[in-house]
Formats: C-alpha cells, structure tokens, sequence
C-alpha cells in the first residue's frame, strides 16, 4: 500500500471532494461506537479487552452498522488497535464477519489524530497533529456519509465538544472492576433510546440520540 503523510483536514476534503462532498446534501452525524463491560470499561486495569472480542453474531451487527460510514476518527491508540484490519485478508467464497469488516475497513477513509506517529502506511489513512471542532463541524456540514468516532479518548474530546450526534454501546456480561471508560468523566448528556438489541452471547446493544 502506498505511504500517506500528514496534511491539513482541508486537504484531506478537497481530495476526497468527489466521493465525499454533495453540493445541499443534509448534515452527516458523528457517532461513536464502543464495546464495554458491564461498569462501562473498554479495557481493564491492564490493558485487557479479550472479554469484549465479538463472536460471529454481534461481528455481523457490527459490521451492518459500520458499512454507511465514510470516514473514520481516529486516536493513535486506537489507530494501533485497529490497524489489524489495514492488511486482514479479504478472500473468502464464504466470508466469515472478520474478512467482510476488512473490507470495510480497508474501503473507508480514516484519520489519525497524532502528534507523535511520523507516518501512515496504509490506503486512505491521513494524520493530523490536532482535533479541530470547526473542521469537525465543516466534515459533518459537507459529508455525503456518516462519521464515527474510535477510542474513548478522542470520543471523550468530541462529547465534551457537544459534536457527537449518537451512540453505539454494546456492553458485555462481564464486570471487570476498572480501566479505561467508555465514557468520559464531567459530561453530562441527555440521551434518547432509539434502539436495543440483545445477543445470544449475553451482549446488549443500545443505540442512543444525543440531545442538543
């Protein structure tokens, strides 16, 4: 795959401007998604997220919400979590969730919020040294495709911003007693249920709107 440095988030939308802009198209929503336990942690005190690996049932829900998304947010973090999924083998007669969310994953835009990663290896991937809510805001106001928020530090940023539009829980039957939260501290949202589901493996989504 070839190499993408760093550039301005308005460079980014004018490359893109013919797959990503629409001239009166309606606002896209930024959403953020995230596994958690229980007590609302997507890691444990050591770093832990074995217990929030998703079987084939919810990897496939997953996959039927990630596929409207046109460009992903990023933290560095997350980034090194998730780039997995840069290189995931795709070829299958039968796919299995995993191989039809590389595809996906490989097919959306992503942007890396960094100050420290030099660069980017893979496809459709950019890094930028600030999370800037204006930029944020002309993204949502421009795009044709929803934009998701990954990893609870960056989403932390957008939620306190009052940027985020909905959320995606999907919290485990497991309580591992502390870590890194789902959820930001000092915030406070007023949320609608717009949707709940419950799996066989004892997972319970919950899609909510964010109140302005």
């Amino acid at each position: 795959m070839r190499e993408s440095n760093q550039g301005p988030l308005t460079r980014v939308l004018q490359s893109n401007a013919a797959s990503s802009l629409k001239e009166g198209s309606g606002m896209a929503k930024l959403i953020y998604t995230a596994i958690s336990s229980l007590d609302g942690y997507v890691a444990d005190a050591e770093g832990n997220f074995h217990w929030s690996v998703p079987d084939e049932e919810v990897h496939r829900f997953v996959n039927d919400l990630e596929r409207p998304i046109g460009t992903y947010l990023l933290g560095r973090r997350m980034y090194e979590v998730m780039r997995y999924w840069d290189s995931a083998s795709t070829d299958n007669d039968e796919p299995s969730a995993g191989q039809e969310y590389a595809k996906i994953w490989q097919a959306t835009d992503k942007i890396v919020y960094s100050k420290s990663l030099d660069r980017v290896a893979a496809g459709k991937t950019r890094i930028e040294r600030e999370f800037q809510p204006e930029a944020i805001k002309h993204l949502k106001a421009t795009a044709t495709r929803d934009v998701s928020v990954g990893g609870p530090t960056l989403a932390a940023q957008a939620l306190k911003l009052g940027l985020v539009d909905e959320c995606h829980l999907f919290l485990s039957p497991v309580v591992v007693g502390g870590g890194n939260p789902a959820l930001p501290d000092n915030v406070r949202l007023g949320l609608e249920l717009l949707d709940e589901r419950r799996f066989g493996n004892g997972v319970v989504h919950l899609h909510y709107r964010v109140k302005t």
